[in-house]
């Protein structure tokens, strides 16, 4: 279990996740480094579901430095399309010049097109947190923020398919929000909130 004051690995080499998990965990005295930090490379996602990804990236962070290891896996689930693009939204932004997530953001809205999906088009941005421990055993928390998809897309901030996600409740996309107004709302902040609970009651 992480306590108060212990160091954590987290396994991304993304400075700006990076940057948020830290921010969430600095009240509790936490220590977070990345993996980028100790020069572990990044495992090829090889999973079908968030909760395997999630896993497969903690539990080989937390074998290669002996530290307790945090992993996560988000991505966005879109009701009418049975919950893709899902563990693969990444997928769906890759380009033969790498990824272009508003040609991921062209195909979602084209395929909702092509079934006539009624309107509001629910979707919700789904995210996997895993804690991984050298010794093998892990504790999982799962966060959403639901909302509706927007077209075209609004907003330069954020990353991915923020600009076409409205979550309930706003009248701003993800990518018209500020980071730290979107953090508060986002499916990761859902999840480290029970990573919270369950590690600093």
């Amino acid at each position: 279990m992480l306590k108060r004051g212990d160091r954590l690995l987290v396994a991304t080499h993304n400075r700006g996740k990076l940057e948020e998990i830290a921010d969430l965990l600095r009240p509790f005295n936490v220590t977070v480094l990345g993996a980028g930090d100790l020069g572990l490379p990044e495992p090829e996602e090889t999973e079908t579901t968030f909760i395997g990804n999630a896993r497969l990236k903690a539990h080989a962070a937390a074998r290669a430095s002996g530290l307790v290891a945090l992993a996560d896996d988000s991505g966005l689930a879109v009701d009418a399309l049975n919950g893709a693009p899902g563990v693969f939204t990444a997928d769906w932004a890759t380009t033969s010049k790498g990824r272009d997530f508003a040609v991921g953001m062209e195909r979602v809205w084209r395929e909702l097109e092509a079934i006539r999906a009624p309107e509001p088009r629910r979707a919700q941005f789904c995210c996997t947190l895993v804690l991984a421990h050298p010794d093998g055993h892990d504790l999982v928390f799962e966060g959403k923020s639901p909302g509706h998809l927007v077209w075209p897309g609004r907003g330069e901030q954020g990353h991915g398919f923020d600009p076409i996600f409205m979550p309930d409740g706003h009248s701003q996309t993800f990518g018209e929000m500020g980071r730290w107004e979107k953090n508060r709302l986002s499916h990761r902040a859902d999840a480290f909130a029970k990573l919270v609970a369950a590690c600093f009651p």
